[in-house]
This record gives C-alpha cells, sequence and structure tokens, in this order.
C-alpha cells in the first residue's frame, strides 16, 4: 500500500550534488524543505544491492532510520545494450579513479569498450533511475523510470552530470549534456521515475 507523503521535511540521501539539486528541483513545487544526506553529515551506505531498486532502497531507508525522517534515495546509471547493460548499477564506480571520481574517464570506458566490440554505429542505451522513499518506521515505496536513447562520440555539452555530454535521448537532436536543465527534467529517467512517485505519494488525493 502506497503512503501519501505529509511531512515538510525530506532528506535526499545522496552525496552527489547533481542528484542532490536535481531532486530538490523536482520535490520544490510541493513546498517541501529538502536537506541532503552531506549536510546532515550521513554516512554513504555501502551499495550492495544487485539491482537500482535494491541500492536506492538501502540507501532511502539507511537515511531515514540515521535522521529520523523521511528520505528519498535515487540509484541510477547508464545501460548500454551492445555491452550487456553495462555500467549499469556500476555506473558511478567505472569513474572512481586515484583522484576522486571523473566522469571523463568513465564515459571514455564506454567508448573503449564500444569500439573493441565494434559496436560504434549508434548504439543503443538507457538511463535508468530507481527512486525509494521510506519512512523511520520501515515503511518504504520505490519506483523505476528509463529513458531511451543513443551514445554520441565525442561527449557534448558541459551541463547536466554524469554521462549526459554521451547519450542523445530518442527523438532529439542534442545531449542530455545540451540540454537546458529544464528541458532534461521534462523527458529523463528521474523525470519518469518523479511521475510515478509524485502520482502515488504527494499528488491530492
Amino acid at each position: 500500500m502506497r503512503r501519501r507523503f505529509s511531512e515538510n521535511r525530506l532528506v535526499v540521501a545522496s552525496h552527489n550534488p547533481g542528484k542532490v539539486r536535481e531532486i530538490a528541483d523536482l520535490i520544490r513545487p510541493f513546498g517541501i524543505t529538502t536537506v541532503s544526506a552531506a549536510e546532515l553529515g550521513l554516512p554513504e551506505p555501502e551499495e550492495t544491492g544487485s539491482s537500482f531498486i535494491e541500492n536506492a532502497e538501502l540507501k532511502a531507508h539507511a537515511a531515514a532510520q540515521a535522521a529520523q525522517l523521511p528520505a528519498l534515495a535515487d540509484d541510477s546509471g547508464l545501460e548500454v545494450a551492445a555491452l550487456g547493460g553495462q555500467p549499469g548499477i556500476y555506473s558511478a564506480r567505472w569513474a572512481e579513479t586515484p583522484a576522486g571520481r571523473d566522469f571523463a574517464v568513465a564515459m571514455a570506458q564506454v567508448w573503449d569498450k564500444l569500439t573493441e566490440a565494434h559496436a560504434t554505429a549508434h548504439p543503443r542505451a538507457r538511463f535508468v533511475c530507481a527512486l525509494a522513499l521510506a519512512w523511520p518506521d520501515g515503511h518504504g515505496d520505490s519506483f523505476l523510470g528509463t529513458v531511451n536513447g543513443e551514445i554520441v562520440w565525442p561527449p557534448r555539452g558541459g551541463r547536466g552530470f554524469g554521462y549526459d555530454p554521451i547519450f542523445r535521448p530518442d527523438g532529439h537532436a542534442i545531449t542530455f549534456g545540451e540540454m537546458e536543465p529544464e528541458a532534461k527534467h521534462r523527458i529523463s529517467h528521474r523525470a519518469d521515475a518523479f511521475r510515478q512517485l509524485i502520482a502515488a505519494c504527494f499528488a491530492p488525493a
């Protein structure tokens, strides 16, 4: 049974500034104050799940328990068809370097693997976003959103974050990295998951 959200404060269970900003933008129209896990000094739990949904739920419940507030977590990534769905739930890990997280390295790795697979002609891909909303009492609701498109090379655009500069969504001539944030928010995987979340938990009954 989905639970209606009636609080005025919500923890965004992420330490990723780009994700925190996008989620705060999407939740703002409902008059809810958001605070990030980083701002509260909450630790990042190890993502041991085998799916986007499992990892989102893990992060949401950990933050809700630690903060004693409802928490919303996102787990998202890029799935490339010719790479068997990689990087998938390991999308962020592909960006890890000794100097910190660098998505230029991750994007280059995607293209290198596509080149090795002789699959650089309009490689199909999709972004996936799982959203999990959890309460301190253990209740939780989860939602999965997607957006289909293809990989382009070289990267284009400096907006967005993560793999956005190499992902061109279907029906558009530009990448997520080239889109205005408002335009991306209308069609993204996160927006898809958010529409489901809002309808189930936030919209007037």
